[in-house]
């Protein structure tokens, strides 16, 4: 895909609806889908969880998988796709953590977790999740961030 115009098609064609659970993006990608015509459709809910308390609170992402994996894992974005499938009937939970800056110690600036949940006709859910760094400011790695999301969603579909 080379536009979100076109993710929003492929979403449409597949009667794919949206909830996201975002962190480091802070919104973006609900943002970036509402910036396309049609996306009333597609778009039912959004989560802002910037705290690990608002994590937890929000999305039953569970303590002790913070403890072992750190905020910015593969494993904190899949329990937030998963808490966000929870409180909504979308049929894909697109999930995102990371770090934007340098100011983690372990983790380098633009590292960016992100989850893919579908959830299947039968309400099983299929998750893939991976990791990719970004490069810029602050900013620049947020709304690529955001985009890169969007944009990986027909590959996963093709995935379930």
């Amino acid at each position: 895909m080379k536009t979100i115009g076109e993710v929003v098609k492929f979403m449409q064609r597949e009667s794919l609806t949206l909830v996201t659970a975002e962190s480091c993006t802070a919104g973006l990608i609900a943002a970036t889908i509402a910036d396309i015509e049609g996306a009333g459709q597609l778009l039912d809910c959004a989560f802002v969880t910037y705290s690990p308390e608002a994590k937890k609170r929000c999305l039953e992402v569970r303590q002790e998988t913070l403890d072992n994996y750190n905020l910015s894992s593969e494993k904190v974005a899949c329990e937030m796709a998963m808490g966000a499938l929870a409180h909504s009937p979308a049929t894909l939970a697109i999930s995102n953590t990371g770090v934007a800056d340098d100011t983690d110690d372990v983790i380098p600036a633009g590292t960016q977790c992100f989850a893919w949940a579908f959830r299947g006709q039968t309400s099983d859910v299929r998750i893939f999740s991976e990791t990719k760094q970004f490069f810029g400011d602050r900013n620049e790695i947020r709304e690529a961030s955001a985009r890169y999301a969007l944009e990986r969603i027909p590959h996963y579909f093709h995935q379930r």
